[in-house]
């Protein structure tokens, strides 16, 4: 068997056994030697075994089986054993138990059944001291299994080593008038009781408004008392929408005093380690609702003989960097952020204004300091070579998409006339020229329309758009990962740590649920030896144009890796790439703050160059924090939307809509709207009076009786029978018949005009 080893102690550069890798991962045995570490990655394994050179490719299969056989699990960048905590993991301290200790819960957990319970243990020596937090905190925690526990009590013990998010005085809630005083519900799932507003402290809030609550007092007898402090508005406006996912997903969305105070007392960069690039018609093209504009392009016909046809590329990125300083107040919200957060009517931005909107925002004809790549690409778009300059712009022109799109297509107006010749059509040409390389390298090609929610006035939904995706968007999006991959070259080079923007392939259990679903619909999945994205491109370009194309889109992304954020690579599998790195959007993530301040360092760019003291771990820590802000923003942004849907269609019950089947489980059948993109749900037990059984390899309901059947992807008329907009939930009642009965009414009617006919002779 692949990598068996006898001995208990490695051998160099031999690969451990089944059991000693298992052991170790689950923290039970360690080599001879060796200690097991607050992290088990591959790097971790492989030091503790040592394994080198040729075999660390060996171990990373060998790891992989044992994940496809759920003998272990991988987490954001460590592995654990099946049903095994970590142990460094991030929880939320939710309750204390009869004795008054204090019980936390895993902030994410996947797996199936109840998330284990973990006593908080208390600090007893002046060694042992650490941060003490309160129920309602999230914090990061090592933890330890207890071998002894009974099945009612904690199945670990954890020590609290950082805070990650302080205990929040006031509470959110939904108010209820009552003809004595009021109540309010709050909106934080764990919370079993209702607030009790006497009479004068409802801040005038009316039934069924968002209202900030500040506790009065708690115990005694009846429910606990509590004064509205602020009236948020109607539960069917985006900013009391929105204000629940923050809440619940406890983002940061106020400034600390000291951080605003930095903000406020920074003054514009002079040109001090500067080189002046003024004079460079750089322009920024961004949506046209953008308020803040970090990166801007500009592209000329490269003038080196031995270069025909190619181009030098320039990408300018706010210099964010010398106005955060690593430890300021300013870097410490920020990374307690992680990232921006964009809802429908309002942005939680990582830094304050006067950074992200004012003196980091590359305005037009204002002097800003920015970070450039200036990239020489030949004719097919290949980068032949790069460089990195710290500068002073000044952006030429703000555009947006379709303005920069109008012009290219015939129809510029008064900002792009001068603009088209000079500005424009040469970084079209460029981009031409990457298109090259870009059908070369073949990374994912999903094509997944992104929607836009418009509000009205009253922040209330007015409608959704699909927004046309455009070649000026692809323009855009292909210079940034120009840049970003040469800023991942550029510090490997010089051997500074930095945080890679990582994905991962998918994995075996993946693959293979796609390929039933693909047999379904009578496309097959090409194998190889290495799993490719061309592979997934030469499905999806079957499909092109057929009924089914957005299903099997949106399916094959389902089949992905979540991509992430690691101080070590393993490369960028939907893109294709060897090495990567976040670097154009250090406004809004804190990720390429990181490798902004690795590359003045490693550059000798001037000031706001400091990194983590080259400590591998304090940048894998930042990592996970980052990337557990990212998937933060991301179910925070989905909710918000999800619910503003269900509040525009609360309006419209009884009516019928058009729909895509989405999902199918025994339960019942999840449909998307077709003009909305709203998803609902369809219990199996209102499709009829017959039985409907499951069919998990042809992703279907069929009817025992009649053989009616609803499948994965088919399109469907829909009636909607209820909204619940708190939940952001939608319940539909099935219209269509399913594809087995409308073949048996089809042959029955045939049948039926025969016999007629017949009897008519």
């Amino acid at each position: 068997m692949r990598g068996e080893n006898p001995r208990s102690s490695p051998i160099p550069g031999a690969l451990p056994s089944r059991e000693d890798l298992l052991a170790f991962i689950a923290g039970e045995k360690a080599p001879d030697g060796a200690k097991t570490p607050n992290r088990i990655g591959k790097r971790e394994i492989a030091r503790a075994f040592g394994v080198k050179g040729e075999a660390k490719a060996e171990l990373k299969a060998m790891l992989k089986d044992l994940q496809a056989e759920g003998a272990i699990q991988r987490g954001r960048k460590s592995f654990h054993a099946q049903g095994r905590l970590p142990a460094m993991i991030v929880a939320d301290i939710v309750s204390r138990d009869r004795d008054g200790e204090l019980i936390a819960k895993p902030a994410e957990w996947s797996e199936a059944g109840e998330p284990p319970r973990i006593l908080v243990s208390r600090p007893r020596g002046k060694a042992e001291r650490g941060p003490a937090p309160g129920v309602g905190a999230r914090v990061l925690m090592r933890v330890a299994l207890l071998p002894d526990a009974g099945p009612r009590e904690p199945a670990y013990s954890g020590r609290v080593v950082k805070i990650l998010d302080k205990v929040k005085a006031r509470v959110l809630g939904v108010y209820r008038e009552l003809e004595t005083g009021g109540r309010a519900s709050p909106i934080d799932k764990r919370a079993r009781e209702e607030f009790f507003i006497p009479p004068g402290m409802s801040e005038g809030a009316a039934n069924g408004d968002l209202v900030a609550l500040e506790p009065i007092r708690a115990g005694g007898f009846g429910l606990p008392t509590a004064r509205v402090v602020e009236r948020l508005g109607s539960l069917k406006s985006e900013s009391a929408i929105s204000l629940i996912a923050i809440n619940a997903h406890q983002i940061p969305y106020v400034f600390p005093p000291a951080a605003l105070a930095e903000a406020e007392a920074a003054r514009p960069a002079d040109m001090d380690h500067r080189e002046d690039w003024r004079a460079l018609p750089l322009v920024t093209i961004d949506p046209p609702d953008a308020k803040d504009h970090d990166d801007a392009v500009h592209a000329a016909p490269d003038q080196d003989p031995t270069n025909p046809g190619g181009f030098v590329l320039t990408v300018a990125i706010a210099d964010v960097a010398y106005y955060v300083r690593r430890h300021s107040a300013l870097d410490k919200e920020a990374l307690l952020r992680g990232n921006s957060v964009y809802f429908p009517g309002r942005v939680v931005p990582m830094l304050p204004e006067r950074i992200s909107n004012d003196l980091c925002s590359l305005r037009p004809s204002e002097d800003r300091p920015a970070l450039a790549a200036r990239m020489i690409i030949d004719r097919n778009g290949r980068k032949l070579r790069h460089t990195f300059h710290r500068i002073m712009m000044r952006s030429k022109a703000k555009l947006a998409y379709e303005q920069a799109q109008r012009a290219i297509d015939g129809s510029p107006d008064e900002t792009t006339t001068p603009l088209l010749d000079s500005v424009l059509k040469p970084l079209y040409a460029a981009h031409e020229a990457i298109k090259i390389e870009r059908a070369n390298r073949a990374p994912l090609d999903l094509d997944l329309p992104e929607r836009k929610l418009i509000l009205n006035k009253d922040g209330s939904l007015a409608r959704v758009v699909w927004p046309e995706r455009l070649e000026a968007h692809r323009l855009i999006e292909e210079f940034m990962i120009l840049a970003n991959v040469a800023a991942a070259e550029t510090l490997e080079a010089a051997n500074v740590g930095l945080i890679y923007r990582a994905h991962d392939a998918p994995s075996l259990e993946k693959i293979n649920d796609l390929n039933e679903f693909l047999s379904t619909i009578g496309v097959k999945f090409a194998k190889g030896e290495r799993l490719r994205p061309a592979q997934f491109n030469g499905v999806l370009s079957r499909v092109k144009g057929e009924p089914h194309e957005a299903l099997v889109n949106e399916v094959v992304l389902r089949t992905q890796s979540q991509a992430e954020y690691a101080h070590e690579n393993y490369g960028h599998f939907g893109l294709n790439l060897r090495r990567y790195a976040h670097f154009t959007s250090p406004i809004r993530r804190y990720a390429d703050l990181v490798v902004h301040r690795a590359l003045i360092r490693a550059l000798k760019l001037g000031p706001g160059g400091a990194l983590p003291d080259e400590n591998p771990r304090e940048l894998a820590d930042i990592a996970e924090r980052v990337s557990a802000a990212e998937r933060r923003a991301m179910a925070a942004e989905r909710e918000t939307a999800d619910r503003l849907i269900a509040s525009y269609m609360s309006e419209h019950i009884g009516a019928t809509f058009k729909a895509r089947i989405s999902g199918v489980t025994r339960v019942g059948l999840f449909v998307r709207l077709s003009e909305t993109g709203a998803d609902g749900f369809i219990p199996a037990q209102s499709l009829g009076a017959d039985y409907f059984h499951f069919d998990e390899g042809a992703r279907a309901l069929s009817g025992a009786r009649s053989g009616e059947t609803f499948r994965l992807g088919d399109e469907v008329e829909v009636k909607l029978l209820e909204a619940a907009p708190f939940a952001g939930a939608l319940r539909f009642e099935m219209m269509s018949e399913g594809s087995g009965k409308r073949r048996v009414r089809e042959f029955s009617d045939r049948m039926s005009r025969r016999a007629k006919k017949r009897a008519g002779r």
